[in-house]
């Protein structure tokens, strides 16, 4: 560790923490140490201020702002040193400790490049150097969906979320959507996929779709968010689905607020036929928002006690808020064949006991269903005699169907 001080061009500084005591992050001075050697210096808070008015300072390429839960007091202070730092053209890494996802979400949208939780993980400083220090990539501007005749559409929402791991939400997600985007040849719905699971979403993954900043950008500050910086977030995927896939990054499920939720929902509505939603297993604090405004909310479980526990706690925490339980349709993935009578009686006793109604059981697609995931594309595409595509496939059809109908209706 050295001062802030150069003394010349080749021992010039790279970078500099930023904390009210460096001690406090001592597996960060190991971290600058193993990837500057000595070609770092620490400040303080109110040092780093006065220090980027500094010539020396024009050497540095990013700065590593450490705190922790005593600083948010200062959030102020270190919103403004990533403000001057930006204005200087050098990137910012947040390194935080116990600090709250709302303070974290403030200075993200501050400016800050880059977030790596304390204690480190390996290697993963490091990681976040590297990311901050490649070019900007080149994106061509991607158009952003547009209304005939200016008008909105008032899209229809139908969201699937798990109650356990495994059972197959994110497969209904994304083929329930590409189904309601090729349900007609003729006049085809427009449709958006949006993942939700901002930790561990995959619809990128299912279909071989890349993760890029600006999802995460968009979503850090949709009070300045209008249809063309919603459209730049989405992806295409073979022209005819449009996809929101989760953030590049993993991070907190409450970073995002229910009015930043409902901004999306809304402008998305506004922009497509159909809105499909994958939802994260964990229910978070914008999840009623997400409830409240779903026409159908697709429960996915499986023939098993674990889904049975979630689903009848998650059925008494429903009705305790006095929150809309009947939006909820169970949908069982794997459920037993038709020639399997022992089969549907235990689902029948399943919905008995839980006071639910299972309302669509999903047969199990087998590994061409691992496969199409693995292979980034719809089962439709890979394998579309796959009983569960099929199954799926009717159920768009019917919502189509139903959706059509209300709209003549209207």
């Amino acid at each position: 560790m050295t001062s802030a001080t150069p003394q010349d061009e080749n021992n010039a500084i790279l970078a500099c923490t930023i904390s009210r005591d460096v001690q406090n992050f001592d597996l960060l001075i190991e971290d600058m140490e193993a990837a500057l050697g000595e070609r770092w210096g620490d400040l303080g808070f109110a040092e780093a201020l006065a220090f980027f008015s500094q010539p020396e300072a024009n050497s540095l390429q990013f700065v590593a702002l450490a705190l922790d839960g005593d600083d948010e007091d200062n959030l102020t202070l270190m919103g403004e040193i990533i403000t001057q730092a930006k204005e200087k053209g050098i990137k910012v890494v947040l390194i935080a400790e116990d600090v709250t996802p709302a303070s974290l979400h403030q200075l993200l949208r501050k400016g800050a490049d880059e977030f790596v939780p304390y204690p480190l993980p390996e290697k993963e400083l490091q990681e976040a150097i590297d990311r901050i220090s490649r070019p900007d990539p080149v994106v061509a501007p991607q158009a952003a969906p547009t209304l005939p005749n200016g008008a909105s559409k008032e899209g229809a929402l139908f969201v699937v979320q798990g109650l356990a791991g495994g059972v197959g939400s994110t497969t209904m997600a994304v083929n329930l959507a590409w189904e309601l985007a090729t349900v007609s040849a003729k006049e085809a719905p427009k449709v958006c996929l949006i993942d939700l699971d901002l930790q561990y979403g995959t619809v990128s993954t299912y279909l071989d779709l890349p993760r890029h900043e600006a999802v995460f950008e968009m979503l850090s500050d949709t009070d300045s968010m209008d249809e063309e910086s919603f459209g730049q977030a989405l992806q295409n995927f073979e022209e005819k689905l449009q996809v929101l896939t989760a953030p590049s990054d993993m991070v907190p499920l409450d970073i995002i607020t229910p009015e930043d939720i409902q901004r999306v929902i809304d402008t998305a509505r506004a922009s497509f036929d159909y809105v499909v939603v994958d939802m994260p297993k964990t229910l978070v604090h914008w999840s009623e928002t997400v409830l409240q405004a779903a026409h159908v909310y697709f429960a996915m479980i499986e023939l098993d006690m674990r889904s049975a526990q979630n689903a009848l706690r998650l059925k008494r925490a429903l009705q305790a808020e006095e929150l809309p339980f009947n939006k909820l349709r169970f949908a069982m993935n794997r459920a037993p064949k038709f020639t399997d009578l022992n089969g549907k009686g235990r689902v029948k006793r399943m919905g008995e006991s839980l006071g639910i109604s299972i309302d669509l059981l999903l047969p199990d697609g087998g590994k061409a269903v691992m496969q199409s995931g693995d292979h980034g594309l719809p089962l439709a595409n890979s394998a579309a005699k796959n009983p569960l595509r099929r199954e799926i496939a009717k159920l768009a059809q019917s919502l189509h169907i139903l959706g059509s109908n209300d709209a003549e209706a209207a």
